[in-house]
């Protein structure tokens, strides 16, 4: 059965030149089984105090810390994480990393890869890793969804412009918990983005969400 990985990172520095300091991610097979769970806090940025300054969620640092110390997240340097992805993948025979908002995440890896070695090693992923997006996935099929378009329209989320929105959070709601908040690291996250993932494919199973 083929499988997957979902990803997820949460970042700091800005949008354009993100860095990250949370990276969670998860094996999965097309029936949503997982098979492995990893959560790992980027010591290279983590500890660096001025970076973590504008984190767009700095007020979960302590959080981070507590996490660390009772085993839930494993502080690690930056080459230590992407050594153990590149094993998960090979041992799994995965060759393809999903997440919501993919191009961002293919980003902030590569981004702060650059970053720690000054560019001596620029890609963060092994080299011929394909992706996938799934907040693409997503908007394909909501698109056209009557239900999720009043949906949004009875809880006003959408844009300035009037468009539906499709957040990880808004789309979770409308396939399983109307209630639901999003977390905002890199493992919960994944678990989240995977069930939308593994219901959309489900029901479109020819759709097609690659980003490149």
């Amino acid at each position: 059965m083929k499988k997957y990985i979902v990803f997820d990172s949460e970042t700091t520095n800005s949008i354009d030149d993100p860095f990250c300091y949370d990276i969670g991610f998860i094996v999965i097979d097309e029936t949503g089984k997982v098979y492995e769970k990893h959560s790992y806090v980027v010591a290279d940025v983590f500890l660096d105090s001025e970076l973590m300054a504008s984190a767009y969620f700095a007020d979960k640092i302590p959080q981070y810390w507590e996490d660390i110390k009772n085993g839930k997240r494993i502080l690690r340097r930056l080459k230590t994480i992407r050594s153990i992805l590149r094993d998960v993948m090979t041992q799994h025979e995965v060759n393809m990393v999903c997440a919501y908002n993919c191009a961002f995440d293919v980003r902030s890896g590569n981004y702060t890869q650059r970053y720690l070695t000054s560019s001596k090693y620029r890609y963060f992923y092994p080299y011929g890793t394909q992706f996938m997006d799934i907040l693409k996935l997503a908007r394909e099929i909501l698109k056209t969804d009557e239900n999720y378009k009043a949906f949004c329209k009875e809880n006003n989320y959408l844009t300035e412009k009037g468009q539906n929105r499709y957040t990880a959070e808004i789309v979770y709601r409308y396939l399983f918990d109307k209630d639901f908040v999003e977390e905002h690291t890199g493992l919960a996250d994944c678990l989240i983005e995977a069930q939308i993932m593994v219901k959309l494919m489900g029901e479109n199973p020819n759709v097609d969400f690659r980003l490149w």
